[in-house]
């Protein structure tokens, strides 16, 4: 049976760390809200399940629904190949996993501030105080613990955990492909001062099953509906 995934069908999100995770697994899986109707099983998964998700994505395998992205994430990486088999390995993967999540959340509310039930334009005074503050402290201190990571992984591996490719490797490479399509000016300051996290990202986007994804309808392009969205004013 192939795996569900359960994500809104207009926008990449927080349901890209899922996919990249499929599509590099090489699995079979049906992204469900993009199909016929899809939305609506969606909405009737969420309102019927015994354990229903907050909000999606959410994946299903057989019986198993999991949701929220770091949770679908360590499901995968354990059937996947995609974490270290050792507990602590795959502690270390999902607390980074954590950490790449904070981060999003940020980018989000540099553009929603005060509250997801407004529109942009309502808020963009608090945005630009908001975004201000995130691309001159919040992105340089976070790329530079991904940096740090890199730099200490034991053997001079190009990976964040081992000397593997692990699904929070994907993680950061969407998180910079984001950031990168949010705030392309801050993110060329700060990936000069963070080459491995740059190197990283070219390593993954190089990845055969990686680069096939993101050349093929498969892959949603970024748009100002989701999470990483472009506002000139907001990236001096």
């Amino acid at each position: 049976m192939p795996y569900e995934l359960y994500y809104w069908p207009t926008i990449q999100g927080r349901g890209e760390f899922a996919r990249l995770a499929l599509e590099e697994a090489g699995a079979d899986y049906i992204d469900v809200a993009r199909e016929s109707e899809g939305l609506a099983v969606m909405m009737r998964m969420m309102d019927h399940a015994e354990r229903p998700p907050f909000a999606p994505p959410f994946l299903k395998d057989g019986e198993t629904i999991i949701a929220q992205t770091a949770a679908i994430l360590l499901y995968l990486g354990a059937r996947h190949d995609l974490a270290p088999k050792d507990p602590a390995g795959g502690l270390w993967t999902h607390q980074i996993q954590l950490t790449i999540g904070d981060l999003v959340a940020e980018a989000h509310d540099t553009h929603h501030p005060l509250g997801i039930g407004l529109y942009y334009e309502e808020q963009k005074p608090e945005a630009l105080r908001r975004a201000d503050d995130f691309r001159d402290n919040r992105i340089p201190k976070f790329l530079a613990w991904f940096e740090t990571i890199l730099a200490r992984n034991p053997g001079g591996s190009s990976h964040l955990v081992g000397r593997r490719l692990t699904y929070a490797d994907l993680s950061l490479f969407q998180l910079v492909e984001g950031l990168t399509y949010a705030f392309p000016k801050a993110m060329s300051r700060a990936l000069k001062k963070a080459p491995r996290v740059a190197s990283l990202h070219d390593a993954v986007m190089n990845r055969p099953r990686i680069k096939a994804y993101c050349e093929s309808p498969r892959r949603i392009p970024f748009n100002e509906e989701g999470i990483f969205r472009r506002y000139p004013e907001l990236d001096a």
